[in-house]
Parts: structure tokens; sequence; C-alpha cells
């Protein structure tokens, strides 16, 4: 006899499995934001997942499962941030006028359409509650009652909060710095991406460090050079990928330019290094929606597509 989940729950289990690669993307987008960072944000997105199948089986009822991800990845982002001891949330006040009906006058459009394109990292200027309302009602456009049930406030608090973020959104956005240009490409990077652009991928596992940790998404964790090294066996079957140094968030990256994409990046990674060995890589290329939000900047001299630094997406 069998001592499995039931059929029912072997069905809903199923339907959480399959609803993962639907609202993965909307994920990201709300907790890249939350966490002022597209690479913080899937790492939230990653650590919602493998919590949300961990306690799936220990719930008693089955609750509506788009919802349920949503407040798990939301109070995972919250732990996250309350360990930086980042800064309190302001008082609520009243708040009228916010519209929730199909049509929108043009400044409700205009400024959903500000916090659309507002860059990711501006969101963490914002207090918590701001934050959370202004991304689930202007980016995700989700109604202003789900937004109350998720974060367990009143509509009128939502509202409340709604108006203030927008209004400091729209204070971060005018006080943005023009764009600055990127630091020069460092040394390792270039010469990874150079040894990767060859096609020495002999010459890249030797820059492993033994306890060397590859992550790719959804996929194992992989440790130690040896693990690590069939990474490149896998892309060395892969033709026209070239690599490209730049910069996200304040970080070096490496984007990926894949062979009839044009000259935007598919996706990027991000290297880690002690002591002038590769200690951790993390590939986007199974968590690809990560782009879509990402401020990337091709470095000054780079191998990739276009020439000069500029901004890819």
């Amino acid at each position: 006899m069998s001592t499995g989940p039931s059929s029912p729950d072997r069905d809903r289990r199923a339907e959480l499995l399959a609803l993962t690669g639907e609202v993965r993307p909307e994920l990201h987008r709300y907790c890249a934001r939350l966490m002022g960072s597209v690479i913080d944000g899937e790492d939230v997105v990653q650590d919602t997942f493998a919590r949300a199948l961990a306690a799936f089986d220990q719930l008693e009822e089955m609750p509506q499962l788009r919802p349920w991800l949503f407040r798990v990845a939301h109070n995972r982002a919250l732990d996250v941030l309350r360990s930086r001891a980042l800064r309190k949330s302001e008082p609520i006040e009243a708040a009228s006028g916010i519209a929730d009906e199909a049509n929108l006058d043009p400044m409700e459009v205009m400024m959903r359409q500000e916090a659309v394109e507002t860059a990711v990292s501006r969101f963490a200027e914002l207090p918590l509650p701001q934050r959370s309302v202004v991304i689930l009602k202007d980016v995700l456009d989700e109604p202003l009652k789900d937004i109350a049930d998720l974060l367990n406030l009143s509509v009128d608090a939502v509202k409340a909060h709604l108006a203030r973020g927008r209004a400091r959104l729209r204070e971060v956005n005018a006080q943005a710095a023009t764009l600055a240009g990127t630091q020069p490409v460092s040394a390792a990077v270039a010469r990874y991406v150079a040894l990767f652009n060859q096609k020495n991928w002999d010459g890249l596992r030797a820059l492993l460090a033994d306890d060397v940790k590859l992550h790719q998404s959804t996929y194992p964790l992989r440790v130690g050079a040896a693990d690590v090294g069939r990474f490149f066996t896998i892309y060395a079957a892969f033709d026209g990928v070239r690599l490209a140094p730049a910069w996200v968030e304040g970080r070096e990256v490496i984007a990926v330019f894949e062979k009839g994409a044009g000259a935007t990046p598919s996706y990027f990674m991000w290297l880690e290094w002690r002591d002038g060995r590769i200690s951790f890589i993390r590939d986007y290329r199974y968590a690809r929606y990560i782009v879509d939000d990402a401020k990337l900047m091709l470095t000054p001299g780079g191998e990739g597509p276009g020439g000069p630094s500029r901004l890819l997406s």
C-alpha cells in the first residue's frame, strides 16, 4: 500500500510546481524592488520556492497558491531586510483619490508608468510599507483589496502608503544623479571573458578554487572544482555565446550575448573571487527575467557587441 500523499494532495503539489514557472518573473519584479537589487531579489525568490515546497505538505488547509507564494516571498524579504537593520516605516496618514478602477485618469497612468520605469535600486529609498504597496499596485497592478489582504492592512491604509510612496518615489527620481560611468574592467574579469571567448575551457577551469560553488536557479548547487568544471563543458556545446564585462547595481558582472539575440544581453553571470581564484559563480541562464529589470552597463573596452560603454537595459 502506498504511503505517499493522497491524490488531491499530489494534484495540489503538482499545481504548485507548475505555478512556480509562471509566477516566478512576477515574484522577482516584486522582490527585486523590495530588496533594491535584482540579484538580492532573485535570492529571495529562490528561497521562497524552497521554503514553500518544504512547508506545503505541512499545511492543514490548502491556500490559494498565488497569493500564498507572494506572502511567503514578502515575509522572507522582510526577514532579510530586518536583518540588515533598515529604517523603520513612517506613520500612516490619510489619503484619498487613489484609483482602483479600470478607467484611470492621466495622472494615475503617469504615476504607474513612472514606477515601472524607475531603477530597481531606488525603491530602497522608500520605507517598507510604502515600497511594498507601490510595487504591488503600480508595477504589478494588483487590486487594492488584494494588497490589503497580503499586507494585513486596511484598504484605507494601503491608499495612504500608496500616496506617500508615490510622492517619495517622485522625489527620489528627481534627485537621482545622471548615470555615472562604470569603472574599468578588473584584470580578473577581463581574463575570464577573454578565455571564455577564446573557448579556452581548460584555462577557465584552472581559475577555479578547489571549493568553488556554482549556483544556477533551481538546479542543485555544484561544489568543488571538478563538479563546477563541468559548467564549461556544457557551455562548450552552445554555439555563438559571447561574454562582455559589465556593471549592475555597483557590482562587476559579465553580460552574456547569444547568437541571433542582437546587441542585447540574454542574461549575466556574477563571479566572486578569493586570492585570484573563482570562489563562486552565479549564472542566471535559467532566470533570464532578471535582466529585464537590470540597469546593465557594458564596461568601456569590453568585448561585447556595440563597442564603448553603454546602457543595455
